[in-house]
């Protein structure tokens, strides 16, 4: 807006600015109220469910009481049905007609309150209320009866406000009703009336984009103007045809041949879990496909875009009418499965067999259900992009890829939109950020200016993605955005628009670039650190779940190929799609309502029993009725002398002499000299093979570190590199002993209180913690200075490991303040290093520095627990514990300990059992041994090179079997590149590139 200032010293806008506000003032309190020209009352009665949801047979047997407009409903997180009864008039045309809805919405966010699923008399799903979609189709003329489910989501969210509520958790959310149900009318909508009003907000929305002193924009302007001027502010509905006359010379103008093409693909992205819990997700994902499903009544041309696996099948357990309309919708290619994942999981803390098992059930749901295959990987909203992912997604057959979230980056914009994204195998995946940077597009004219100005492929690419609809909370396209679509197809300022699919684009974008450029490894999101950290028991819950999924199938496989006894494919599959749903990004990354992480720890709690009692019935199995006290290990390294994937003796660890000097205490065994002072702190670690100390000169090291955890914005989601000028050293133990062969320390903070138990373990410093955290808004830490000379530090990420700079040299550098690593992460020299292993923490800090005396050393810091308030006021409080180990070594070594932490030895019973396979070389790893996902008794080995280096091992199997294949995740045949011969029947040789993951099946002698 122009603003003059005249001698007077009176400020004078400029014409144009008086002509918008004459425009936009005239269209919100003429034009809007006359879009439905007539209404008729309706009957209403109710029927609170005070509790969680009903099926609509059961909320329609029980009885309804009179329902006034203007009362109250809904206490939070309850349900209350409406009866609604009313006749269509006979002399208004079906086609105008609606039931209008306003349940006590705000406009502040579709998806984030009060929502309704509209039922006919038949249960049959009608259509969705919505904030911004708050209209029902009605029948035929005459009596109807409908009835609307309505839910009382509470706001946990206003946009940009991070304040603790009380309102996540259902027992403290309150019990007074929340909602005022404002209009349930039969309403006559105007449709020339309603055209007219997307011709000017079109219009509208050109005139903020548009440069200022431009003639199109004044054009715009003239014609909005002349608009009001024919039209009578009295009479809306007879004058609305003259004021679309008045548009349509500007709307009729076209766009240069040049201009952006925009593939506009309707777009839902619902969270499984966020601000509400997964049962309310289960309707949303309802409602949505119920508003999509009118519209593709309405738009030939209007084509839906949804992921998610779990989403469909909540729907075809839930809603089978209404999933049976889905089913053909997509066999018309109108409603795309894409992504072929069980949920839109976080990708940096899943475990690699995680992330193959949520495209292995994803990808077969859609095949089994639809009989289709997506080949578009689809994440716009995970919190950074693990550099395995390339190599996972290729291997499920997918060759694209759609993302937005690195466009939230704080100091680095990413450098292309449209690129080749390359792994750390060096896979390579088409990969599309689209520019609108925002999945939730209405397709106004602030979405597309964006998508022109930060599409950075102009010049060699015209093509880009636009995702328009409702999201986050669901609710999807709207026929207001349909509308924009067909004004925008070809209009003089703005992208052309056209209505398109995921795969069209993709195909059209990839063949466009010719030479597009390449982006290298993780895609690392400068944002959002936090959920390396937050909610700590849930991650601890996912880390143990990934291994006792490992476990169980390991045991069950072997038990069935040794003694033909039953698979439990039911129990493992179930577990997997619940811990692949917990994977979801707003679950595992901690940023849910106290509701959701509840819930969590519970379905962890069963998912543990369920899998230990597989695991136990597997190894009885196995080892018989002796009474041999032996060790199952089901890891893929021998261990304290028990083979690999087999049952055996252990072997007697290594003896530790522990002393009490008075003012220190001393830990020795063959490897290692700990030193620990009477502060808790290690005062020297000495590898006694080389004679080396690994702490620096005048270093306290093993030291537990607070620090003031106060984010800008997005509590549980970010943690600010700031903050740790804030830093606490815990160096004053209320306890501190020897306790047989370790050190045990007491630390007391507040009401916290942090017990240590300090050992030597086989050449290892061991730390094991136990924790209850009472803290809000601080952030625990455990810091290892070491006396190495390092400019990158080596974390495991699924399938392999990256080399990350510690320094910071550049903004990329700085900006990597908080990184992921699984179970260890690796500082050295070229001939010397230091590997750190962990039981569950997946945060980690390190960089490089100099010690007190000027020497240059690095520093390693985990990140054990944190406490934000926000958007669950008591995240992390109460238990919690962890095990963190140090040792010198190199990347086996590392390898090796992060193994031993996530599986350790169990013990059994019994007899000796011997593997059901081996691997002559420790850099092949064997990462899953279960059954064929089709159930033909088919062995699918799955292993990896680790070490980062071209690897041969020989697979040496212990049963027999017929023949063997490689297949891709999904276990269809792939080529057999890596498989170079097959001998006697009882032996593979492979040879592997650095990282390459590949899967054998070893066809059964019953097939």
């Amino acid at each position: 807006m122009v603003v003059d200032v005249n001698p007077h010293g009176r400020t004078q806008l400029d014409e144009a600015a008086l002509a918008m506000l004459r425009v936009r003032r005239f269209t919100r309190f003429r034009i809007e109220p006359a879009i439905y020209c007539e209404a008729r009352p309706v009957q209403v009665r109710a029927w609170e469910v005070n509790g969680e949801p009903v099926p609509f047979s059961h909320a329609t047997a029980q009885t309804f009481e009179p329902f006034e407009l203007g009362a109250c409903w809904g206490r939070p997180w309850d349900t209350v049905w409406f009866e609604v009864e009313g006749e269509v008039p006979s002399d208004w045309d079906p086609s105008e007609t609606e039931l209008v809805v306003d349940l006590g919405f705000t406009s502040d966010q579709p998806g984030f309150q009060a929502e309704g699923t509209v039922y006919d008399e038949n249960g049959s799903i009608i259509k969705a209320l919505e904030p911004l979609n708050a209209w029902v189709p009605l029948p035929d003329v005459g009596p109807f009866r409908i009835f609307i489910e309505a839910a009382a989501n509470p706001v946990v969210q206003v946009p940009y406000e991070y304040e603790p509520t009380h309102v996540g958790d259902k027992s403290t959310a309150g019990s007074e009703p929340i909602y005022t149900l404002r209009e349930l009318s039969i309403s006559r909508r105007d449709l020339v009336v309603w055209e007219l009003l997307q011709d000017i907000t079109a219009l509208d929305g050109l005139v903020d984009v548009l440069p200022v002193d431009g003639s199109r924009r004044a054009d715009i302007i003239h014609a909005l103007a002349r608009m009001v001027d024919v039209m009578d502010p009295d009479h809306i509905a007879e004058t609305a045809a003259a004021g679309r006359e008045a548009l349509a010379s500007v709307l009729s103008g076209t766009a240069p041949e040049s201009a952006l093409i925009v593939s506009a693909v309707g777009h839902a992205h619902i969270d499984c879990a966020w601000l509400w819990p997964t049962r309310e997700t289960i309707r949303k994902v309802a409602r949505t496909f119920s508003n999509v499903l009118d519209l593709i009544d309405r738009d030939p041309d209007f084509v839906f875009a949804a992921s998610s696996a779990q989403q469909y099948a909540w729907v075809r357990d839930t809603q089978p009418e209404l999933f049976e309309r889905i089913r053909k919708a997509v066999k018309a290619g109108r409603i795309r499965p894409v992504g072929g994942m069980w949920v839109e999981s976080d990708t940096n803390m899943p475990g690699g067999e995680a992330l193959v098992r949520q495209f292995v059930l994803g990808t077969r749901f859609f095949r089994e259900e639809f009989g289709v295959t997506s080949n578009v990987g689809w994440l716009p909203d995970s919190f950074g992009y693990s550099g395995a992912l390339p190599q996972i997604i290729r291997s499920a057959g997918i060759s694209h890829f759609l993302t937005q979230k690195p466009s939230w980056n704080e100091t680095n914009p990413m450098p292309n939109s449209s690129f080749l994204w390359e792994g750390i195998d060096g896979s390579r995946l088409f990969t599309h950020f689209p520019p609108a940077e925002t999945y939730n597009s209405d397709l106004g004219a602030a979405d597309l200016a964006r998508s022109e100005r930060k599409f950075r492929q102009k010049g060699a690419a015209r093509n880009v993605i636009g995702l328009f609809g409702w999201g986050d909370g669901g609710g999807g396209p709207t026929r207001e955005m349909l509308g924009a679509a067909a004004r925008k197809r070809n209009l003089d300022g703005s992208p052309r628009v056209r209505l398109s699919d995921p795969e069209s684009f993709f195909e059209t974008a990839s063949a466009e670039l010719r030479e597009p450029p390449v982006w290298v490894g993780e895609m690392y999101l400068e944002l959002h650190r936090g959920t390396l950290i937050s909610q700590a028991r849930s991650k601890r819950g996912n880390r143990h779940s990934e291994a006792l999924l490992r476990q169980a199938e390991l045991w069950a496989a072997t038990a069935t190929m040794r003694f033909g006894v039953d698979y439990p494919y039911e129990t493992l599959e179930k577990a997997w799609e619940t811990v692949l749903l917990l994977q979801f990004h707003d679950i595992l990354p901690g940023t849910s309502i106290a509701w959701v992480h509840q819930e969590a720890e519970q379905q962890y709690a069963k998912v543990e029993s369920e899998l230990t009692s597989v695991i136990e019935r597997s190894l009885r199995q196995l080892s018989g009725d002796g009474g041999q006290i032996l060790k199952a290990n089901a890891g893929p390294l021998a261990r304290r002398g028990v083979p690999a994937m087999g049952v055996g003796p252990e072997c007697t660890g290594i003896a530790v002499d522990a002393r009490d000097n008075g003012d220190s205490f001393v830990l020795i065994d063959d490897s290692l000299r700990v030193e620990i002072d009477r502060r808790g702190a290690l005062l020297s670690v000495v590898d006694l093979a080389v004679n080396r100390e690994l702490l620096p000169e005048g270093t306290a090291g093993g030291v537990l570190q607070l620090f003031r955890d106060t984010p800008r914005e997005w509590d549980a989601w970010d943690i600010n590199d700031e903050d740790k000028r804030s830093r606490k050293d815990l160096l004053e133990p209320v306890r501190i002993h020897l306790d047989e062969d370790a050190v045990f320390a007491r630390h007391v903070v507040g009401d916290t209180t942090i017990d240590v138990r300090l050992s030597l373990v086989d050449g290892h410093v061991k730390y094991t913690f136990d924790i209850d955290w009472h803290e809000s808004q601080k952030l625990l830490k455990l810091a290892f200075p070491l006396d190495i000379r390092a400019d990158h530090a080596t974390s495991e990420i699924q399938f392999g490991h990256l080399h990350r700079p510690i320094h910071q040299n550049t903004s990329w550098d700085a900006a990597r303040f908080e990184t992921v690593a699984h179970r260890w992460v690796h500082v050295g020299e070229p001939s010397y290093g230091v590997a750190i292993s962990n039981d569950t923490v997946y945060g980690h800090d390190i960089r490089n520095g100099q010690s007190p005396s000027g020497k240059p050393m690095t520093t390693a810091r985990l990140s054990l627990v944190r406490a934000p308030r926000y958007p669950d006021p008591r995240a992390d409080q109460g238990h919690h514990s962890f095990s963190v180990a140090l040792r010198p070594g190199g990347i086996p070594e590392a390898i090796a300990d992060g193994y031993a932490q996530h599986l350790p030895l169990r013990e059994v019973r019994g007899t000796a059992v011997a593997p059901l396979l081996e691997v002559s070389d420790p850099s092949i790893v064997v990462e899953s041994v279960k059954l064929a996902e089709d159930r033909s008794g088919d062995l699918i080995v799955r292993v990896y090179e680790a070490h980062g280096n071209r690897s041969s091992a020989t697979l040496r199997t212990n049963y027999a079997w017929s023949s063997v294949q490689t297949t891709d995740l999904l276990e269809d045949s792939a080529p057999a590149v890596a498989l170079r011969s097959v001998i006697d029947g009882t032996s593979v040789d492979l040879c592997l590139r650095p990282f390459e993951l590949v899967t054998l099946r070893f066809a059964s002698l019953n097939r």
